[in-house]
């Protein structure tokens, strides 16, 4: 018996201990795939965290680049000079990137013919199908290509809006019909000269020039040949002055002109050559080719008068006496004074 029970004992025993055994091998089991899977958890999180990095960095630099865009279009509106807003590119450029040269071409390059200079590279400057320009650029890194571009088309952008900005301007201070400045703008010029010589003591001319017979022009050939002529006196009376010169159309069929820095000698020599130029010239409109004539009325600062509205004034009156006079001819104000 107790033999038996000794061999019942050692059994039970040793099954206890395998099926221990067991436990604790499945136990170990869990927990090594426990760790696994925290492990397989843990490497997910880390790339999680560095794709976030990732992200957070391609964030970060579009951003920049957003903001590089953004500071740059903010700048360049502030200005109306081509030469300005090229030199806030090509700042913006340097602190973007490494580049060694930059130039900017007004009219854009060909590049299938010529080509650029050695060296250089071309980039045509479009605004939708318009050339707006060409940037010759050097020393461009291959990687920074695409950000050069992205740059370049924003400051074509920015051409084009100070392109569209001069022709609102122009637009807004000359006459659509003959393109001499507006009555208003013309004025505004005329106080200005008019405090320039104050300060510096030079004199001044101002011209009023009428086409004689106007109305008969447009009674007998009607107002499109009217205005024709109206283009062309215009014309005529800008070929015949100089670049610092201002003419201005002061209303209906009368012009004027500001003459810097010219006394009664050289100013009656300018209006001279207008009227003779007007007379000569054969005005062909439509169907019609008529031969024109105007009167003008001169008046010179400080001596005929100090303002503005005085030395109008006096033009106008200097123009009356051409027209009684029987017109097409010039006549000063202070050939009269006594």
């Amino acid at each position: 018996m107790m033999v038996i029970f000794i061999i019942l004992t050692v059994g039970f025993v040793s099954a206890v201990f395998y099926l221990a055994q067991i436990v604790v091998l499945g136990a170990e089991q869990r927990a090594d795939e426990d760790v696994l899977r925290s492990k397989e958890a843990f490497g997910k999180i880390i790339d999680q965290r560095d794709l976030a990095r990732q992200e957070k960095s391609k964030l970060e630099q579009e951003a920049a680049e957003i903001f590089t865009l953004f500071d740059m279009t903010k700048e360049i509106t502030r200005h109306t000079n081509e030469q300005e807003a090229f030199d806030i590119f090509c700042k913006k450029l340097k602190e973007n990137m490494s580049i060694e040269d930059c130039k900017l071409m007004q009219e854009a390059i060909n590049t299938s013919a010529e080509g650029p200079p050695s060296g250089y590279s071309a980039f045509v400057l479009k605004s939708k199908e318009k050339k707006l320009g060409a940037l010759l650029y050097k020393g461009l890194q291959t990687k920074d290509k695409e950000k050069f571009a992205i740059l370049a088309h924003q400051f074509a952008l920015a051409l084009r809006r100070l392109e569209l900005y001069k022709d609102i301007e122009t637009l807004a201070i000359t006459d659509g019909l003959t393109g001499a400045y507006t009555r208003r703008y013309f004025c505004g010029r005329f106080d200005e000269e008019i405090k320039r010589c104050a300060t510096h003591k030079s004199s001044m001319s101002f011209l009023m020039i009428d086409a004689d017979h106007f109305k008969t022009i447009n009674d007998s050939y009607g107002h499109l040949t009217g205005d024709m002529v109206l283009k062309e006196i215009a014309r005529i009376i800008q070929d015949n002055v100089r670049a610092i010169d201002i003419v201005g159309r002061f209303g209906g069929e009368e012009f004027c002109v500001i003459l810097p820095d010219s006394d009664n000698d050289g100013s009656n020599v300018v209006a001279q050559r207008i009227r003779r130029a007007i007379e000569k010239h054969p005005i062909k409109a439509y169907d019609s080719t008529l031969h024109v004539t105007v009167s003008i009325g001169l008046a010179i600062y400080p001596s005929d008068g100090k303002v503005m509205e005085e030395l109008m004034d006096k033009a106008d009156w200097a123009l009356y006496r051409a027209k009684s006079q029987g017109r097409n001819c010039v006549v000063t104000f202070g050939q009269y004074k006594k």
